[in-house]
């Protein structure tokens, strides 16, 4: 069983400053992807991470433990990318949402469910990538990092019945762009089986 981040941060104040390598390496990863899924450049994501466990370090001796370390970390990565937003003044871009039911968005999920091969995956993570900057951020947090609404809503600032709403909005975006991209390859396989 893994040791919780409660006993590195206890060692971290304590003046054990390795304890804070061992989060680092926990969170690192998700850290990147949501910074890379706000600011959709490599460079500046790396950066912006980089700022995030900077910011974290100097102010864990202030973590009151209110909520999980993850959900602490996470806010601090959404906040820190949103002020990079602003300085470099970068507009998100936008996708249209076409008329899906929440059936069709169900259906979404179960497709990240079943995700068994590498290649499917990454036609999400690609689709993922071309949302606006706040929708992937909070399918990241929702799908990769599993936070609840409650921890979300933690994370972003707004109450959980609007991470609802924006979360359905987000999934219906995500739908859009994964039917346009899904399409054409199951028409080709349908094309290619006839022949």
């Amino acid at each position: 069983m893994t040791i919780n981040d409660q006993h590195y941060i206890n060692l971290f104040i304590e003046g054990d400053t390795n304890a804070f390598a061992v989060l680092v390496n926990r969170y690192k990863d998700l850290v990147f992807t949501l910074t890379l899924r706000m600011l959709k450049n490599r460079e500046e994501a790396e950066e912006v991470a980089q700022d995030t466990f900077i910011k974290a370090y100097k102010s864990l001796a202030r973590f009151k433990g209110d909520s999980k370390f993850s959900t602490w970390i996470y806010k601090i990565a959404y906040n820190t990318s949103l002020d990079r937003l602003k300085k470099t003044k970068k507009y998100m871009n936008d996708v249209s949402i076409d008329e899906f039911t929440e059936h069709q968005v169900k259906t979404i999920d179960n497709a990240f469910e079943k995700l068994v091969n590498a290649e499917r995956e990454q036609t999400i993570q690609d689709c993922m990538a071309l949302l606006p900057s706040d929708d992937s951020f909070l399918l990241t947090l929702f799908y990769f990092g599993e936070l609840s609404l409650e921890e979300i809503s933690e994370t972003i600032g707004l109450t959980p019945n609007n991470v609802k709403v924006k979360l359905f909005r987000s999934r219906k975006k995500l739908a859009t762009i994964l039917k346009q991209r899904l399409e054409p390859e199951i028409i080709e396989c349908y094309e290619r089986k006839r022949q």
